[in-house]
């Protein structure tokens, strides 16, 4: 096969970067280059990275540039342009606050600076979503930086979580959640005093509980080009998301589904703010007034997001379309009715509460209509399959023991 005129440098060890790395393989018959902080078991034992580095200091702002230089200097071929990818929102942000440094050895395509903060705080984030008409639940931002005591007045339950992720986790302490769900003032407070005390300074939210199951979220992928062109617009309902304390919120098997009119909402709000590059929206449905509210954009594609390349629209090729071949794509909403899953079948015929959607699981795999990117079969790694079996056991004791 004829060289390609790129090589992928993917940002990251986790599942997400699995994902991205065996959507070039199936695109392009390429074998990524992995960087990473430490290794991870989802790509540790895969045959997919042509290689896998890890720098322990990749994480510090002051050392990434010198680790991605050395890169650069170390897989520079005149012939073929180094693609960069990340697969974290820590990892993107350090990618957009470099990128004039980085753009001397790499390409690729992220947002501007000013944008990606105001996406990425959380108050500012909602501002925009109100502008744009976008539905978001009843918010109250609490400053970390100036403890008092929260007095505002709300309906319990509320929900509790960080408007900074990236801060947040940088200080770690025993209690420590992705989100709160709590009932009462008192609870409140123990939360803020906990966050409080570890050394988190920026804004908590203190939000409204919009009542409903896994299956109430929703997932959704836009990619728009270098030039600002909406080329992909997905939707997914979630079937079930993560149920441990540190995972709630990460999707674990979505449907996908369409409504040309909230993918119109979504494009809009996109073209109007200037956004490049893949999005990630987690929306939930609220009964209580029939609207579909976006609770955050991640400035990236998730670790979820592969059912894209599933369903015929490989996420790697919109990537190298854009940036190494310069094609512009026609628009395409996702219109291919699949089922996307990380856990056994077992897990969602027994934990998926809702009938209709059970249902419509098992139907979807009698059809043959799913599919596991964990169990890739260009992936010929005999370590990582018996990882795998034993990680599928481990997922029915988790979601038998956890329960959100």
């Amino acid at each position: 096969m004829q060289p390609q005129p790129f090589i992928p440098i993917i940002i990251g060890t986790d599942m997400n970067a699995y994902n991205m790395a065996i959507s070039f393989h199936e695109a392009y018959n390429i074998h990524p280059i992995l960087i990473g902080k430490e290794p991870m078991s989802f790509t540790k034992f895969s045959t997919i990275p042509q290689t896998i580095e890890y720098h322990s200091d990749l994480w510090e702002k002051e050392s990434f540039v010198k680790v991605m230089s050395e890169i650069a200097e170390k897989y520079h071929d005149p012939k073929r342009k180094l693609l960069l990818v990340g697969t974290n929102d820590f990892y993107v942000r350090l990618i957009i606050e470099n990128q004039e440094e980085l753009s001397k050895w790499f390409v690729f395509n992220y947002m501007d600076e000013e944008l990606m903060n105001n996406l990425l705080v959380k108050k500012n984030f909602y501002e925009l979503c109100k502008e744009q008409g976008l539905d978001t639940p009843t918010t109250y931002f609490y400053d970390c930086s100036n403890p008092t005591t929260f007095e505002e007045e709300v309906q319990f339950p509320v929900v509790i979580k960080p408007s900074d992720g990236v801060e947040y986790y940088k200080n770690k302490f025993d209690g420590q959640r992705k989100i709160y769900r709590v009932d009462s003032y008192e609870e409140i407070q123990s939360v803020i005093d906990k966050v409080v005390a570890s050394g988190y300074k920026k804004d908590l939210i203190i939000q409204d509980y919009i009542p409903g199951d896994d299956t109430y979220m929703w997932d959704s992928i836009f990619y728009l080009s270098s030039k600002g062109q909406v080329q992909l617009g997905t939707l997914a309902q979630v079937v079930l998301q993560e149920h441990t304390a540190t995972a709630i919120g990460n999707y674990t098997a979505c449907i996908t589904r369409y409504d040309e009119e909230l993918l119109q909402k979504l494009q809009n709000f996109l073209k109007n703010i200037g956004y490049k590059g893949f999005a990630n929206f987690d929306i939930k449905y609220d009964e209580r007034d029939g609207k579909y509210k976006v609770f955050e954009v991640n400035i990236r594609q998730g670790r979820s997001s592969y059912y894209a390349t599933q369903c015929g629209h490989n996420m790697a090729s919109y990537f190298v379309d854009d940036v190494i071949f310069d094609k512009t794509k026609p628009l395409t909403w996702l219109d291919t009715h699949f089922l996307f899953t990380v856990v056994p079948k077992r897990v969602l015929k027994v934990f998926v509460k809702n009938k209709e959607i059970n249902k419509e699981v098992r139907r979807l795999i009698r059809k043959k209509k799913w599919g596991n990117p964990m169990f890739y079969k260009g992936d010929k790694s005999f370590k990582r399959k018996l990882y795998l079996i034993l990680r599928q056991f481990n997922y029915y004791r988790k979601y038998k023991k956890n329960q959100w």
